[in-house]
């Protein structure tokens, strides 16, 4: 698990209107003679792109082998809260509304043994207002159980394929601070996998929430909820499991969002070296073409191994862009094979008209930053309506990307808040139309490689100065219409079609 550590979390501890930064650390494992453990870390976002590390005073310093994380609202109170996903014990931070948190995994029931960890997600998988937890997990292991590798002399990791792999978890919110595992009961617990990124969607719109899961050198899985939170594991009949081609992926990362802007949701998923990433088109009913090929979105990566993804509008052309992060597991794998290397530039492309265009060559700093990414989220850090990039890097330091796109295009920020159930409106659709423009997403906790972010849904609008109709679907019921909305701002929609203009403090 040294080589999958780990994602991060982008989201609004405090309330203030913009984004912070959660990263994840590892942390010594057997045999390592390192004794103080380093701990994870939250940036509070000052504004202007200042951040101040706040980790001992909000009380959020998890020591644990950090794998996963996601935010959400699980105590409907209208403060996000945190939950971490390790190798070991993990942690349930309860957000206390000073700027603090509570450590409460215990008294929840959602510490799940001492596993290796994988995504997690929040989700109302019922709809009955309160966000739900699914857990991943990697695989069944053990020091004890450890493969030791070597190729030409030199140590490399083995593969999952080595272990057996281990079922992931689900935990029904009871209303009242706990949770009750409902994995068998589910049916999530009728299969085992290999984890590693995920997503929660509506992917054959339906009204309910679905769960796709990224396997390593397994076939993937797609559930399908029956709208009462039972789930019908289905990739290979939705044509998930495989790539076109019929083959396993070692699958890390995947982001799910509408490239073509037909009100499906499509997937973009991250591979190993010498496998393309795949873009599965949603063909309608939640049914999945690989397009990759078609439409150029699998760009250079085949050499190197991908992890974080995200399909993002860094030009605010009203299009989904392609963001991929790379990096080998394995730090010497330069004296082994000189087609790939353990540090790689990252990778942006760009969405013209549903086919992808490479352009991470002219993408400002990005081709310089040589680095091994793990984790990557999206958030306007600085509310300039352009979507900045935050990436956590393997054995080296943090990346903070602002987006500085120059570009008169328009734009438009949505918060979706309601008090008393799903406070966020996790897993509510929202259609923006702008002229000839028509555009779809959805609010999701947990995604990518591991990590988090997007509770706040931004619209690149093109040349288009308004919103004409903003159509609001709540999940678990409720629709809102609201129309002529002034672009180039933030705004809170709330149930009944009431909006306003966010306030955001500090800036």
């Amino acid at each position: 698990m040294e080589t999958v550590t780990a994602g991060l979390c982008l989201f609004d501890y405090d309330g203030d209107g913009d984004d912070d930064i959660y990263f994840l650390n590892g942390a010594p494992l057997v045999g390592c003679p390192q004794k103080e453990k380093p701990t994870n870390k939250l940036f509070r976002n000052d504004g202007g792109l200042h951040f101040t590390d706040v980790t001992a005073q909000a009380g959020v310093g998890d020591t644990g082998y950090g794998l996963g994380v996601v935010a959400g609202d699980y105590n409907n109170d209208g403060f996000l809260d945190l939950f971490v996903n390790n190798y070991g014990r993990n942690v349930l931070y309860r957000n206390n509304k000073d700027g603090t948190f509570s450590d409460v995994t215990v008294e929840a029931g959602v510490d799940n043994g001492s596993r290796v960890g994988a995504g997690a997600l929040f989700l109302d998988i019922d709809a009955d207002g309160w966000l739900d937890l699914y857990v991943g997990n990697y695989i069944v292991f053990d020091e004890s159980k450890h493969v030791f590798h070597q190729l030409t002399g030199i140590p490399v990791y083995g593969s999952p394929e080595e272990y057996p792999p281990d079922k992931d978890t689900l935990f029904k919110n009871n209303g009242d601070g706990t949770f009750r595992d409902v994995t068998e009961i589910s049916g999530i617990g009728k299969v085992a996998g290999t984890s590693m990124g995920m997503v929660a969607g509506d992917f054959d719109n339906d009204g309910d929430t679905d769960i796709f899961v990224g396997n390593d050198v397994r076939a993937n899985f797609l559930f399908v909820n029956d709208g009462k939170g039972y789930f019908i594991e289905s990739a290979l009949e939705r044509g998930v499991a495989y790539n076109g081609y019929g083959d396993e992926n070692a699958s890390m990362g995947v982001d799910c969002g509408d490239y073509d802007n037909d009100g499906w949701l499509d997937l973009f998923m991250s591979d190993y070296q010498n496998e393309w990433p795949v873009l599965y088109k949603n063909t309608g009913n939640g049914f999945f073409e690989d397009v990759t090929f078609s439409t150029g979105a699998g760009g250079r990566a085949y050499p190197y191994v991908n992890w974080g993804v995200g399909l993002v509008d860094f030009d605010n052309d009203g299009d989904k862009d392609i963001f991929i992060g790379n990096g080998h597991i394995n730090d010497r794998i330069g004296e082994i094979d000189d087609t790939t290397a353990y540090r790689v530039a990252n990778a942006v492309l760009r969405n013209d008209g549903g086919k992808f265009v490479d352009v991470s060559a002219t993408a400002g700093d990005l081709p310089n930053l040589v680095k091994s990414t793990r984790g990557v989220a999206f958030a306007d850090l600085d509310l300039d309506g352009r979507v900045d990039v935050v990436i956590l890097n393997s054995q080296d330091t943090a990346d903070v990307l602002r987006n500085v796109t120059d570009t008169d295009n328009h734009w438009i920020q949505i918060d979706l808040r309601q008090t008393g159930k799903n406070c966020f409106g996790v897993g509510s659709r929202v259609k923006v139309v702008a002229g000839e423009l028509v555009q779809y997403d959805e609010v999701h906790a947990g995604r990518g490689y591991q990590s988090h972010w997007g509770l706040r849904l931004h619209f690149g609008l093109g040349s288009h100065d308004r919103v004409d109709r903003l159509e609001v679907h709540w999940h678990g019921g409720g629709h809102d219409i609201i129309e002529n909305i002034p672009a180039d701002q933030i705004i809170t929609v709330s149930p009944g079609g009431r909006w306003s203009r966010s306030r955001i403090r500090g800036h």
